[in-house]
């Protein structure tokens, strides 16, 4: 109890700016590459085929407090695979902390050209401009009376707050190259009814370069980088690289600028099926216990 009373402590003293609470509300998976619609609505409807995909992270940890993400996905493409559309909800704790929302996604996928010269074990991988738009609810809790923190004010009362959700983003993605840009959040702060939350508004700036190894392209690495930007917080960034072996055993490892490592396998099976599991290592500047997360997506059609 001691242990977890120290932890909640930090993520408050860490989180409290001129007496607002201001929550984790955009949480960056360590595995953010199978979950690009979290952060950018543009990515709804890539490939042509339906996803279906959970992932969590930090539920296997028995550390009380420590940062806890579940999310499940719904993502596809309609109108000749113009549009796509997507939606889910993500489930974040930290502490006495909770924040869920539920959203939906819309994008419109301008098609530069076919990308018909890919090996045969890659999956569909189009030249395009994708610009997406994000709604949804966001449900905020801070059960700060379970502190037992006498004499201020700022902890006599538990938080609760509803409030809808609006984002934007756009991809540019070609057969080696993507870039993305996207926002999240934007307006919920100002329609908060409480004053004391700050609901951030994040920004993500990312991309990444795939690089196929000899003539039969049967090995692709892929270093990427994402970096997010918030209000009165230094910049994040997310140093990744990965290796894919013909579309069936997948191995990553990265930084996070917040002093985290994270390591990651993916495996695919029955042709329909990928399962992923990271592993994150935090610093020992922070409070949490190292911890493991995974994700799971069936996709339709050929599959991957």
């Amino acid at each position: 109890m001691t242990k977890y009373i120290y932890l909640i402590l930090t993520t408050l003293v860490l989180s409290l700016t001129n007496s607002s609470i201001k929550a984790q509300q955009t949480p960056v998976f360590a595995d953010y590459y199978y979950n690009q619609v979290l952060i950018n609505p543009a990515h709804s409807g890539y490939h042509p085929e339906t996803e279906v995909s959970i992932s969590n992270f930090g539920y296997l940890n028995e550390f009380e407090g420590s940062p806890r993400t579940f999310s499940g996905i719904l993502n596809t493409s309609v109108f000749d695979n113009n549009v796509g559309i997507s939606g889910g909800f993500i489930s974040d704790q930290i502490g006495v902390t909770s924040a869920t929302t539920i959203f939906a996604s819309y994008a419109y996928k301008i098609l530069l050209d076919e990308n018909n010269n890919r090996a045969r074990w890659w999956n569909y991988n189009p030249n395009m401009l994708s610009f997406g738009l994000t709604t949804g609810v966001l449900f905020l809790n801070e059960d700060l009376t379970r502190l037992n923190i006498q004499g201020d004010p700022n902890f006599e009362n538990d938080v609760n707050v509803t409030v809808p959700t609006f984002g934007f983003g756009v991809l540019y993605n070609h057969n080696k190259l993507y870039l993305g840009f996207s926002v999240q959040n934007l307006f919920s702060d100002n329609i908060a009814s409480d004053q004391n939350v700050n609901i951030q508004t994040p920004y993500y700036l990312y991309g990444g370069y795939r690089l196929y190894l000899n003539r039969f392209e049967e090995i692709r690495i892929q270093p990427s980088v994402l970096v997010k930007f918030e209000e009165d917080a230094p910049a994040q960034f997310d140093f990744n690289i990965s290796a894919n072996y013909k579309n069936r055993v997948e191995i990553g490892a990265g930084y996070r600028s917040s002093s985290s490592f994270n390591g990651l396998v993916g495996l695919y099976f029955l042709k329909n099926w990928r399962f992923a599991y990271s592993y994150t290592a935090f610093g020992s500047a922070t409070p949490f216990n190292n911890t493991n997360g995974f994700i799971l997506t069936y996709k339709s059609g050929e599959g991957f």
